[in-house]
C-alpha cells in the first residue's frame, strides 16, 4: 500500500515562514552586526541563502553565509549505513560572531549537535542560534530552536520532506504517513 502523503506548507507559505524568520532573527540580534548564516548539507544550506537575501532586503546589508556539511561528525558514523562527504563552505571566521545555524526539519537533535560540534572546531562564536523551517518534535538531546517556521506535531514512523527544484529553492512540505 502507498504512503499518504499530505502537503503542509507551499511555496508562498515556506516564504512567508522565511520572511517571519528573517524578521524575528534581526529582533533578536539587534541588526545583523557580526552576524553569519550557516546553512546544514543539504537543505538547511539552500534556506540559509534565502533568510540572507530576505535579510539584505530588509536591511539593505549583505552578510555572510556559509555551508556545513556534519557527515563526519555524525554520532552514528560506525553504523553501517555510508553517507557520502559534502563540502564545508565557510569562508569567513565565526570567532565572536553571532551564527545562525539553519536546517530544514528539527527532529532528534542529532543532527543539530552534529553540526554546532563542527563549528566549534572552526572557531569560537559568541553565540550560536539556530533556524528550522519545521519542528516536529521527538528530541533525543536538549537542543531547541530560536526561531521556527513551523510546529508540525508527528509520529516517529511519520517523515516529513522538504521538496526543493533544481536551484535549491524550496517548492513544498510533505508529512509522510505510512498506509
Amino acid at each position: 500500500m502507498a504512503a499518504i502523503e499530505t502537503v503542509i506548507l507551499d511555496n508562498s507559505a515556506i516564504t512567508r515562514a522565511i520572511t517571519r524568520i528573517a524578521h524575528e532573527i534581526l529582533e533578536k540580534n539587534n541588526g545583523c552586526a557580526n552576524l553569519v548564516l550557516i546553512g546544514i548539507r543539504s537543505g538547511g544550506d539552500h534556506l540559509a541563502r534565502m533568510l540572507r537575501e530576505k535579510i539584505s532586503a530588509i536591511e539593505g546589508v549583505d552578510i555572510p553565509q556559509g555551508a556545513v556539511d556534519v557527515t563526519m561528525y555524525r554520532d552514528d558514523i560506525g553504523s553501517g549505513e555510508v553517507r557520502p562527504v559534502g563540502k564545508t563552505d565557510i569562508p569567513f571566521a565565526i570567532d565572536n560572531c553571532h551564527v545562525v545555524l539553519v536546517d530544514e526539519v528539527l527532529y532528534t537533535g542529532r543532527t543539530i549537535r552534529a553540526a554546532m560540534d563542527a563549528l566549534v572546531d572552526m572557531g569560537r562564536p559568541s553565540s550560536i542560534q539556530l533556524a528550522v523551517l519545521i519542528d516536529r518534535g521527538h528530541r533525543e538531546l536538549p537542543i531547541r530552536a530560536d526561531f521556527v517556521g513551523r510546529n508540525v506535531p508527528s509520529a516517529r514512523d511519520e517523515q516529513i520532506e522538504v521538496l526543493f527544484d533544481d536551484d535549491g529553492n524550496p517548492l513544498e512540505v510533505r508529512l509522510i504517513k505510512p498506509s
